[in-house]
């Protein structure tokens, strides 16, 4: 977990307080040029402006950031000598500015693509500072972070305990101006992390406590957040949180395989991803861990009086099924225009991915192709 974290309306203005208590001098502030351009970076940058703390901006962050995008925010961060990063931004900007972070004080892993998995990095991070602006991907409490490799199509999944931002504001007005099918998407986003989490082959008491409480703040709150309610997007700024506290722990599944990898080779948002695949891994994935989708229906406030932990597996999956139509998420592969043809080495790429080692199923190459197929 972060060192600080600050939750709620307005909770930047603990910004310049932390930066000066931290004695920091020069600021890297990662964002993208879309949140410049609609003035939710300029918020961040006002608390900074008023109290003349020195910055420099690199806004280059694509939607699913690559090596390059990496590369070349390390050599901004080297060129301004920079002390700590600031970012602003959804998953792919924190992500961002965590493999800046790293590579900075370890830059023996400057090809980025030798950081997947489990690297054995020595030094901890440049400092960070995470402002996320999506309610979604808990990058600013995970020790996790995923780069493109655009030469070979696909993601680098990347888990480091030296990545983790030193601090973590959670401000919900910076979310507030996240258009509908974000603010759905990056939420789903958010209860795959808790789904998935919660059977993985590594959870246990104390993730399962956050999951479980993650996903009923999600149920419960998403489809009023997207409508803005301020009530419930504060809920979902301390749900994907949440999530983030759990799964960064324990590792996810095959949701996450897939999605990877319909990110890398369409540049379909990560969000929109995994929420396309998660009624139908949670459903195969039930066939052996029905007995873990009672609470999860409890969670949901589902009546599971009466029912067997079958029933109870297609009571959930009905549930995320039903919230993913009213939110009006793509639900079929068909519907982003993703190729028969591609459906080999998709599922190829997925059985590698570091993801897939955590999920409670075993799973074959074959049983992707079948699940891609399924959800076509």
């Amino acid at each position: 977990m972060n060192e600080t974290s600050y939750f709620g309306w307005n909770a930047r203005e603990n910004l310049v307080p932390e930066i000066k208590k931290r004695q920091f001098k020069n600021i890297l502030v990662v964002t993208d040029e879309t949140l410049m351009a609609c003035g939710v970076t300029k918020k961040v940058l006002d608390c900074l402006d008023e109290s003349n703390i020195s910055y420099h901006v690199f806004d280059k962050v694509k939607p699913n950031p690559t090596i390059k995008n990496c590369h070349d925010g390390i050599k901004v961060c080297q060129d301004v000598d920079a002390d700590a990063i600031v970012c602003v931004g959804g998953g792919s900007v924190i992500d961002t500015a965590k493999c800046i972070g790293i590579v900075v004080k370890n830059p023996e892993f400057y090809d980025i693509n030798s950081l997947e998995g489990t690297a054995d990095t020595k030094n901890k991070s440049l400092p960070i500072i995470a402002l996320p602006t999506t309610a979604g991907t808990a990058a600013e409490v995970t020790i996790n972070y995923v780069i493109t490799d655009e030469e070979n199509v696909v993601k680098r999944v990347c888990v480091d305990p030296n990545d983790i931002p030193v601090l973590a504001i959670v401000d919900t007005e910076l979310m507030a101006g996240m258009p509908k099918m974000t603010a759905a998407a990056t939420g789903l986003d958010a209860l795959t992390h808790a789904m998935e989490g919660y059977i993985t082959k590594a959870h246990w008491e104390m993730t399962d406590m956050f999951h479980l409480k993650s996903m009923s703040l999600t149920y419960q709150n998403l489809a009023k957040a997207v409508l803005k309610d301020r009530d419930a997007m504060d809920m979902m700024g301390l749900s994907e949180y949440i999530a983030g506290m759990g799964f960064s722990n324990v590792g996810l599944g095959i949701v996450h395989s897939m999605a990877h990898q319909l990110g890398a080779t369409y540049d379909v948002a990560h969000g929109i991803a995994c929420s396309l695949f998660l009624p139908y891994v949670l459903e195969w994935n039930g066939e052996v861990c029905s007995d873990r989708f009672r609470a999860m229906a409890i969670a949901f406030g589902l009546d599971v009086s009466g029912k067997t932990d079958e029933e109870c597996v297609s009571m959930v999956v009905k549930a995320v099924r039903d919230l993913e139509t009213e939110l009006g998420v793509p639900q079929h592969l068909s519907e982003l225009n993703v190729k028969k043809e591609d459906f080999e080495i998709l599922a190829s790429k997925a059985l590698v991915d570091p993801c897939t080692g955590g999920n409670p199923r075993e799973v074959t190459k074959n049983d992707i192709l079948a699940l891609l197929e399924k959800a076509y």
